[in-house]
Parts: structure tokens; C-alpha cells; sequence
């Protein structure tokens, strides 16, 4: 499905030196990660792509133009909590990107898929936190960048799961941003809307079951129905509010909610 006015990707319009910075970013084989991934990279960075895509991460992996930075494949399923952990140790940026969505009513959402969807989305980006805090403490210095949603500020039907477990990542990141202070270490969420990626093109059909109306209609009515720019947002776009985040411009942003929601939550 394809929303009007998409704005062609633009050269990096922010100024990020990453040179011997090591990042994380987890949900790296496509969408918002594989950009987040990629941007790093361009800025210097070298990079953690963590995913359980093998084959999605051996393509982004790819030798590419305009990357001074490198990607390393990291294939892991994130439910694995105790090797997430220790995937973070040593790293200076960490993005919690990873995630996965199920559209049902709460008395038909399947309690497994429930368990599942806090433990990649809520759970593993503690547990990533947790093995990332020492090496960032050690150095006085860190970045942590939470992709959240619209759906961590804002809650909508039939997403009981992945709006807890956003609702959850936010108060996380401003513990980790209160603790990490101290220390140097900001920590931020940040909150598009409607992205156009695969986790956004797959729910099309499960939304149109949902809300009881044509597919060709989920987008206007249902996906864009509360933004004020009746477009998707592109991952190019998110990366970029991402690197803005790992700058030193950046230092005293911390413990916030950048939202790329096209005026979502301006109502």
C-alpha cells in the first residue's frame, strides 16, 4: 500500500563523528533498524547489527558506498535474554529497535504472543541496558536511544501488547536516563508514527479484519486518521533523529520523547 508525498531520502543532514564509537542496534536486518544501522556506520560508528534474520543482516553487511564505519552481523533472538545481555558489553551507543506486532482484540490476543512481545520489546532492551551501563559508566559517556511509537505516548485498539510494552519502554528509558546522568549517559525515546516498513505493511490485513473495513482504507482511516501529514514516515527520517541523538549538540537532551508523528499527538 503506498501513501502520497514521499519526500526522497536527503544527504545526511546532520553532522555525526563516530569514529571509534561501537554501537548496538538491535531489529537491524530492515525498516527503521537497517537505516539506523546504516546512518552509524556512515558516521564512523562500528556496528552491532543484531537481528535473528541471517540472511537480512548478510545483505546489510554488503560492502556499501559512503560507510567509514563497519557493520558486524550479530544473529540473536532477542528472547535469549541472557545473550542480549551479554552482546551490549563494550558498547558506547545502544539502539533498542527490535519489535513485532499482533492486531487483535485483548479477549483474542493469544497470552504466548502477549509473553513474546514484552520480552523482545520491554524486556530484552533491559536486559541490553543493563549489559551496555558498565562499559558506559567506566568511560563517562553513552548513548541510548529507545525506538518507541506514537503508541508509547498514545494507546489505540486492538494493540494491547505492543502499546504495553511501549508505554513500558518509556518509563524505562527515563530511569535509565535519571541513573545515567551522572555518568554521562543520556537515554531518550524516539517516537515516529506509521513507518513505512514491512512490520507496518504486515499488520494492513489483520487491521482491516480488526476495524471491519477494506483494506484499501486502513491507511486514511485507520493508520493516518489522527496525524496531520497524511503520509508514512520514512526510516531514513527516524535515523536521522537517531544520529542527532548520539551528537555532543545532543548531551543535555535526556530522559525525553522525540516524536516524528506528523502532529499525532498534537490533538
Amino acid at each position: 500500500m503506498t501513501a502520497p508525498l514521499v519526500p526522497a531520502p536527503l544527504p545526511h543532514s546532520v553532522t555525526v563523528d563516530l569514529g571509534g564509537r561501537t554501537a548496538l542496534v538491535t531489529g537491524a536486518a530492515g525498516g527503521i533498524g537497517r537505516a539506523c544501522a546504516l546512518r552509524l556506520a556512515a558516521a564512523g560508528a562500528k556496528v552491532r547489527a543484531v537481528d535473528r534474520d541471517a540472511a537480512g543482516l548478510e545483505e546489510l553487511a554488503a560492502p556499501g558506498a559512503g560507510l567509514t564505519g563497519t557493520v558486524e552481523p550479530v544473529v540473536l533472538d532477542l528472547t535469549d535474554l541472557d545473550a542480549a545481555e551479554q552482546a551490549a558489553a563494550g558498547t558506547d551507543i545502544l539502539v533498542n529497535n527490535a519489535g513485532l506486532q499482533l492486531v487483535r482484540p485483548i479477549e483474542e490476543f493469544p497470552p504466548e504472543v502477549f509473553h513474546t512481545v514484552l520480552t523482545v520489546m520491554l524486556e530484552a532492551p533491559f536486559r541490553l541496558i543493563r549489559g551496555a551501563l558498565p562499559h558506559m559508566y567506566g568511560q563517562r559517556w553513552g548513548r541510548i536511544v529507545n525506538l518507541s511509537s506514537v503508541h508509547g505516548l498514545r494507546a489505540s485498539a486492538f494493540k494491547s501488547a505492543y502499546v504495553s510494552a511501549k508505554h513500558g519502554l518509556e518509563g524505562l528509558s527515563k530511569t535509565a536516563a535519571l541513573e545515567g546522568a551522572p555518568h554521562g549517559v543520556t537515554s531518550n525515546c524516539v517516537n515516529p508514527g506509521y513507518v513505512r516498513t514491512p512490520l507496518v505493511e504486515r499488520q494492513i490485513a489483520d487491521q482491516a479484519a480488526a476495524h471491519g473495513i477494506p483494506e484499501e482504507q486502513v491507511l486514511t482511516e485507520v493508520l493516518l486518521k489522527d496525524a496531520a501529514l497524511k503520509r508514512l514516515v520514512e526510516p531514513h527520517e527516524v535515523a536521522e533523529a537517531v544520529a542527532y541523538l548520539c551528537t555532543p549538540q545532543a548531551s543535555f537532551i535526556t530522559g525525553t520523547s522525540l516524536a516524528l508523528d506528523g502532529g499525532w499527538t498534537a490533538h
